[in-house]
This record gives structure tokens, C-alpha cells and sequence, in this order.
């Protein structure tokens, strides 16, 4: 039976049907590819248009598009205490969240900032570990632990001095983000058993669009839209839709179906699609010690994968 991200299935079937969980995780490789090119795709964006209004003007157009999707397809909405609880979390996860992530990646490298938010994972799991809602076996903590150290390596080999405090004030905001992150995803797993994907998706993005755009309103009023070039409505749009709609989507099903963090840990695989993508995008040469780290962090998702 296949699993559509609109529907809400029994969490245990969906957990005990194989060939669901295997179309899932293969859809959570994907999700680490669209984000993987965003980085890149933001910092670009962010150098030609001010972090706040790209920010704002992103985040909204997902959280349209995500509300047109249920209204076109008269999806059932959850009961109003549910529907609250989910634009409450929005507010974090979608709003805060992603203020931290575009102004650190605004003052970082592309490749610096997914080093960094490939932290995620640790957080998730210790977080689900302390409110009950995960657990983690040896096997699991080993690869959690190899892929920090992985991590480790990535961004002592990605510094680049020159850069200075402006490379770590934007190391440090994207890794609040990832924090903030990880707090959203492990409140969010009980919704994801008894709320739609697509549902879940429009109700959380709208929770931190609007709030967001509010606050941008002024850069977005004062934002030079008409002299913006194409390639910089393109990266709004990819940003936009492919990292805030598509990306979410599979997302959202891989916490339901396998869980916060076994989901979130091939978000490990950013790094290395950005580090890949940023060399010939925007000139960042990978270092030695990435590379290595890079190993590290796919050995470690391959340990949490069999723990």
C-alpha cells in the first residue's frame, strides 16, 4: 500500500510496512539534496537582496502554496486546539528558525553553514531522549557520536581566517537555528501520528510566515524587486518551493513513518551535497579535513541506519 503525504495512517502500520519505510528514507535522500543546493542557492540569493525581505518573501510564498494545496484538495483541517498547537510550533520552526538560518548563512560560507546545522541531529536526539519520546540504541549513539566528530573535522577544515568574526557570529546563529530546529521536531512528532503531511505542512509554515513577513515588511517595502535578476527570482523560487515545500513534505512523512532521529540524521548528508555544490557555485574549495569529515558523517548515518 503505498503512503500518501496527505493522509494520516496508523503509526504502526506505517512503521511495519517495508516497503513504505524504504520509499520514505529513499524520499529523505532526496530532501538532502534539495537542501544540500540551498545553501547555495541562499547564499546567492541573500548577496543580491536583503536576508530579511528573501527570507520573508520565501517563507510566505511556501506557506501559500502549502494552503492552496489542502484548500484545492478539501482536505479535512484538524480540531481548532490541534490547528493552534501546530501554528504555535510554526512560529518556531518556520519562524525563528529561519530567521537564525538566513542571517547565518547571510555571514558565513555555504558549505560553513551546513557543517554546522548537521549538528541537528545530536540535538534531536538527546532532546527526544530527555522528553521520552526516542530512543537510541549503542549502535545508534556510536554513529551520533561519529558523525559530530565528522562534523568536528568539517568546520575546523572549512574556517577560513580570513573571514573572521563574521564567519563565526554566522557559524553561531545558524547553529541556534539548528537548536531551535531540533526543539520543533521533537514537539512536533506526536502531530505528525494523527495530522495529515499536507495539512501539518500549510498549518506549521503559515505559523511562522506570517509572524516572519510582519517583521520583514519594511526590508521587503524597501527591496530593490524590479532591478532583482532572474537568477535571483529563481533562487526565491527554489528556496521557496523545492526547500520549504517538497523538502518539508518529505520531511514531515519520514518523522512520522521512521521517527525525529533517524529521520534527521540524513540531514547529515547536506554537508556534503553543499560542500559539493558550493566548490563550482561559489568558489569554495573543499578542504582536506572536509573531506575526511564527510566520511565520518556518512559512516555515522550508516550506524544510526542499521541501529
Amino acid at each position: 500500500m503505498s503512503l500518501s503525504l496527505g493522509e494520516t495512517v496508523a503509526p504502526g502500520r506505517a512503521r511495519t510496512t517495508r516497503p513504505g519505510v524504504w520509499l520514505t528514507e529513499l524520499s529523505l535522500v532526496g530532501m538532502a539534496l534539495i537542501w544540500g543546493v540551498n545553501f547555495s542557492v541562499v547564499k546567492f540569493g541573500t548577496s543580491v537582496i536583503d536576508p530579511l525581505a528573501y527570507n520573508g518573501v520565501r517563507v510566505m510564498l511556501a506557506g501559500l502554496l502549502l494552503s492552496a494545496i489542502v484548500f484545492a484538495r478539501r482536505l479535512a483541517l484538524p480540531p481548532g486546539r490541534t490547528m493552534f498547537a501546530l501554528l504555535g510550533l510554526g512560529v518556531l520552526g518556520n519562524g525563528v528558525y529561519q530567521v537564525f538560518f538566513i542571517e547565518g548563512i547571510a555571514r558565513t560560507r555555504a558549505s560553513d553553514a551546513a557543517l554546522v546545522i548537521a549538528a541537528t541531529p545530536a540535538f534531536i536526539a538527546v532532546i527526544g531522549r530527555l522528553r521520552g519520546v526516542d530512543r537510541v540504541a549503542a549502535r545508534g549513539a556510536l554513529g551520533i557520536a561519529l558523525s559530530i566528530a565528522g562534523i568536528a573535522l568539517v568546520v575546523l577544515g572549512s574556517t577560513d581566517g580570513r573571514e573572521g568574526q563574521a564567519t563565526v557570529t554566522g557559524d553561531l546563529l545558524v547553529l541556534i537555528g539548528a537548536l531551535c530546529w531540533a526543539v520543533y521536531t521533537v514537539l512536533l512528532k506526536p502531530y505528525t501520528e494523527r495530522v495529515g503531511g499536507l495539512q501539518l505542512s500549510a498549518l506549521t509554515m503559515m505559523g511562522g510566515a506570517l509572524p516572519l513577513f510582519a517583521v520583514a515588511s519594511p526590508a521587503v517595502s524597501h527591496a530593490p524587486w524590479r532591478a532583482l535578476p532572474a537568477m535571483g527570482w529563481l533562487a526565491i523560487v527554489y528556496s521557496g518551493v523545492f526547500a520549504l515545500v517538497v523538502a518539508y513534505l518529505f520531511w514531515y512523512n519520514g518523522v512520522r513513518v521512521i521517527g525525529p532521529t533517524r529521520t534527521s540524521m540524513y540531514s547529515n548528508l547536506q554537508p556534503i551535497v553543499a560542500v559539493l555544490v558550493a566548490w563550482p557555485m561559489l568558489g569554495e574549495i573543499p578542504m582536506l579535513w572536509q573531506i575526511v569529515g564527510a566520511a565520518c558523517i556518512m559512516g555515522g548515518l550508516v550506524l544510526t541506519r542499521t541501529g
